[in-house]
């Protein structure tokens, strides 16, 4: 089957390419200098949801390799990546890279990371200086050996104050820095004069952060903390399902509120573990440009469909045959983690829980420079690969557009001085998806604490961090063509 769908890709990309741009048989490679720049036009052109809407990428733009690089000859491959994009309006989240082991190593949730995950948002009155708060400490981070915990905030790096011009410099550059602590004074956000010192590390994190069962008013409710849809811990995830089903939980409350998404079969397999009883149903439907459309609606249609399972490879899912599931959302929850909470609405009651989410409905694959695009017979010359967006995904209904955000069932914005101790039964969001479980609470407590405007997060800002992609491409590229 690999070999074959290699094949049939193979001669897929060759089709496109004969389309995108002509060539005559004595001009048919790009000078060294413009081999990046080459790789980054050929693949937009062929994969990029929107080419069509971008004039430098139709395929009758250039005659001949000779004409497309004297155009490639303006740009660097960043700045010819950013060229053709559409309007960032539109393209929030499509991205290159320099290093792909990095990417590589990062959609399997391992980074340089000094453990602290934080959200960032304004000042109070400003709309230029912002402030950092730590939502959560990964284990067997260097912050998990500091003074550092959820709640604390910070407002600048190694004595500089954080701005949202050069929050990324001071975040994402170093391997080591100070943060300096703040505290809220009841007006803003002013340094308490302490700091605690942090060194990157190649850092593991494994997503399933809290699974605990909760035993209250005659249910035993089980509680799943999962912060990235990491495919390397599917198995793990599997586990943690099997543990929570041995138990007789009668309800789940699943918490992606830190959740940026990640890979779009982890969301089939979670959202198979959720229910168990839709096998081979559609779960989402994947929609390309019209250059990838017009082959698949002929050839394969169902190559872009995603279907419930039963298994990981050969491993049984354990299913809880769930009827209705709760879900701890912020604005933080993107990508992967709103894929499952609109790929199970046509099938289940979805009881959404905190604040609108991030609205990335949009998804990616990871671009090579090779004949195929794939990893095999990689350029060994460069390490750049494209993260472009290739696809709109939309439930089993045909519904995707929430390109604005998931809006909760039950909204309740999360503050940061009634954070509370994730997964304990007294913290905000989950004493609220309770109180609904067992009927304890008939309406949305009000609001406490000082609500700040959001800015970005520590994922967000990391790119791979937040997004939702497919490890593989399509498969069904028949001999036909």
């Amino acid at each position: 089957m690999k070999t074959t769908y290699k094949i049939a890709f193979l001669l897929f990309t060759s089709l496109f390419l004969l389309q995108s741009c002509q060539k005559d048989e004595d001009d048919i490679a790009a000078p060294k200098s413009l081999e990046i720049q080459n790789f980054v036009w050929k693949g937009m052109n062929q994969y990029y949801l929107w080419q069509s809407d971008v004039p430098n990428l139709a395929d009758d733009k250039f005659k001949n390799q000779t004409e497309l690089n004297t155009f490639l000859n303006g740009y660097t491959p960043e700045s010819l990546f950013e060229a053709l994009r559409v309007d960032k309006s539109i393209d929030r989240f499509s991205w290159i890279v320099n290093d792909y082991v990095a990417l590589e190593q990062s959609f399997q949730g391992t980074t340089k990371n000094d453990g602290v995950d934080f959200g960032l948002s304004y000042k109070p009155g400003s709309t230029t200086e912002i402030f950092g708060y730590v939502r959560y400490i990964i284990p067997g981070s260097d912050a998990a050996t500091k003074a550092i915990k959820r709640g604390d905030m910070f407002t600048g790096v190694n004595g500089t104050q954080l701005t949202a011009s050069n929050y990324q410099t001071l975040l994402l550059n170093a391997e080591s820095y100070t943060l300096n602590l703040a505290d809220y004074n009841g007006t803003t956000i002013v340094s308490n004069g302490k700091s605690v010192a942090l060194t990157k590390t190649t850092l593991n994190e494994n997503p399933i952060f809290i699974t605990k069962v909760i035993e209250t008013g005659g249910k035993k409710i089980g509680y799943l903390m999962y912060n990235g849809f990491f495919a390397n811990y599917d198995t793990q995830l599997n586990d943690a399902f099997g543990s929570l089903k041995s138990q007789g939980i009668t309800d789940l409350v699943l918490d992606l509120r830190y959740n940026g998404g990640g890979s779009v079969q982890t969301a089939t397999r979670l959202a198979s573990m959720i229910t168990g009883q839709f096998k081979g149903k559609v779960f989402a439907k994947q929609q390309w440009n019209k250059k990838v459309e017009a082959y698949f609606s002929t050839n394969n249609p169902d190559a872009l469909k995603n279907f419930f399972t039963d298994k990981i490879e050969s491993t049984p899912i354990n299913s809880l045959n769930l009827t209705k599931v709760y879900i701890i959302t912020t604005k933080s929850t993107a990508s992967a983690s709103e894929l499952v909470i609109n790929g199970l609405k046509p099938f289940i009651n979805v009881v959404q829980i905190g604040d609108v989410t991030t609205g990335k409905n949009v998804g990616s694959i990871t671009l090579y420079d090779s004949p195929t695009f794939q990893k095999e017979n990689v350029n060994p010359s460069h390490k750049y690969a494209m993260q472009p967006l290739v696809l709109k995904i939309v439930n089993a209904d045909g519904f995707g557009d929430y390109q604005s955000g998931l809006t909760p069932t039950f909204q309740q914005a999360e503050t940061i001085s009634t954070f509370g101790v994730l997964g304990d039964v007294n913290e905000p969001l989950l004493s609220l998806a309770i109180g609904k479980i067992t009927g304890t609470k008939k309406e949305v407590p009000a609001a406490k604490g000082k609500t700040f405007e959001f800015f970005k997060d520590g994922k967000s800002i990391r790119g791979f961090r937040n997004d939702m992609y497919l490890e593989t491409v399509p498969e069904g590229l028949l001999k036909s063509l």
